[in-house]
């Protein structure tokens, strides 16, 4: 017997767009998701083809918003953390040493470490994107942003987190940010990306888990130890941003120049918001 799937909720809003003064409106909760509509189970043809187009707009507006926001690093990480948090102020560092290094910052725009990465990007005068995600809570952005693109999906929204980043930053997080980061090393380690550089920041929070990576997974043959080649665990940012410039540079060929120009004529807006 096929779950209800009949009815196409339109309560979502379209993308979002804008800065700190932006005047988008970011919608709240919604009782029913697109994303829990869409896996709730097949519904009919029409319903399918339609969720299809929209999800196929929402691939395109991301698309069209962050062409010319590169070169990113994306900063993972719990929106949960309060200012006054260690690992907020490490994010912030982060952000900063980024931004400095010629960096656009990029995180998924809400607040917790997202916010202090994208306020330590603007507060050193460099580009803040951030990527944000309709949920029931969480989900507000941040005041520290340039430029913000709101998402239904999930996937769409982790697509366009990795497709414009030259590195990768985990700060402690819980299952969203474990989600990301393991998604992100299985992309690597399966060839669907290059091998960028994955940083983990927080060593004693993440201790466990890479004790486990190492201990168990490695020696039961499930991943191998190559598939850690890249990965720096630091407390320091300065030594995490200069691993991922050094990589960047040395390894793919960054250059640090203008960025893509973008053009008023196709209705396009770069990270600064103009033409």
């Amino acid at each position: 017997m096929n779950r209800d799937t009949n009815e196409v909720d339109d309560r979502a809003k379209d993308t979002a767009e804008g800065g700190p003064t932006g005047s988008a409106h970011w919608p709240g909760p919604s009782d029913e998701t697109q994303e829990q509509l869409l896996l709730a189970g097949p519904g009919s043809r029409v319903v399918e083809f339609c969720r299809a187009v929209r999800i196929f707009r929402e691939c395109i507006k991301g698309f069209r918003s962050l062409h010319f926001v590169g070169p990113c690093v994306t900063v993972f990480g719990s929106a949960r953390f309060e200012e006054d948090h260690r690992h907020y102020q490490m994010a912030r560092e982060v952000g900063g040493e980024l931004a400095r290094a010629g960096f656009t910052v990029m995180t998924g725009g809400g607040p917790g470490i997202m916010e202090a990465a994208n306020r330590g990007a603007h507060e050193a005068g460099g580009p803040s994107v951030g990527c944000n995600i309709q949920l029931p809570h969480e989900q507000d952005h941040n005041a520290y942003l340039d430029k913000w693109v709101e998402f239904r999906y999930f996937f769409v929204r982790k697509l366009m987190l990795v497709k414009y980043s030259y590195a990768f930053i985990s700060m402690p997080g819980g299952f969203g940010t474990m989600d990301e980061i393991f998604e992100t090393a299985t992309l690597i380690q399966t060839g669907k990306i290059a091998r960028f550089p994955i940083v983990v920041m927080g060593e004693a929070y993440w201790r466990p888990l890479l004790e486990f990576v190492r201990g168990t997974m490695i020696p039961a043959g499930t991943i191998s130890a190559d598939d850690l080649d890249g990965l720096l665990v630091t407390d320091d940012p300065e030594e995490a941003v200069a691993h991922v410039k050094r990589i960047a540079v040395d390894h793919f060929g960054l250059k640090m120049t203008k960025r893509l120009k973008s053009s008023r004529l196709l209705g396009e807006r770069g990270v600064d918001g103009e033409g």
